[in-house]
């Protein structure tokens, strides 16, 4: 992946989500999740804002994060 521009796929734009997924290696490509941040045209100080305004559903229980915890290592 070239680290001085992130290329989102032209068919990215198809689905019905309104948040984009990146890959641990998208962001670790980029430099970190503060340069990646960065290269997507952000602001990194306004990360925490940005997320305090995501609704609660948007986010994992504590028992669904266990769960996909305990997925994530079975399937390794």
């Amino acid at each position: 992946m070239d680290k001085q521009k992130i290329k989102i796929p032209e068919d990215e734009g198809q689905n019905n989500f309104k948040y984009k997924s990146y890959s641990v290696d998208e962001i670790m490509a980029a430099g970190g999740p503060i340069a990646f941040y960065d290269k997507l045209g952000k602001n990194p100080q306004n990360i925490l804002t940005r997320l305090k305004a995501l609704p609660k559903d948007a986010f994992f229980t504590e028992e669904e994060a266990m769960q996909a915890l305990k997925t994530l290592r079975e399937t390794k």
